[in-house]
């Protein structure tokens, strides 16, 4: 989990966010059916970089709905008790700050 977050931090921060959303969705989709708070973050954490990869392609009411489904799961990192839990708060930094870039520029 910590290498692929690692991964999805360094795409989003050079702009790759569709291969972002793959690396993360490696992790996810198998354990997709679990009601697991971590589980469900990474899901926010994918559908965040959706919303940028959809800002790139000019769909902007669509990525603030996404947008939306991150917010939903945002929460989540507050009661996760994860060894990654450092690597998430620093990767929830930096998709709110991409989020104030791309999409209220």
């Amino acid at each position: 989990m910590g290498e692929a977050c690692q991964t999805f931090i360094q795409l989003i921060e050079i702009g790759d966010y569709y291969e972002a959303h793959e690396v993360l969705e490696d992790v996810w989709f198998p354990k997709r059916f679990e009601k697991d708070d971590e589980i469900l973050l990474i899901k926010g954490f994918i559908n965040a970089s959706v919303a940028f990869e959809l800002v790139k392609k000019g769909r902007l009411e669509p990525a603030r709905k996404t947008w939306k489904v991150y917010l939903k799961y945002r929460p989540l990192l507050d009661k996760i008790t994860s060894e990654y839990r450092p690597l998430y708060q620093r990767t929830a930094q930096l998709l709110e700050q991409k989020y104030e870039q791309l999409l209220r520029a």
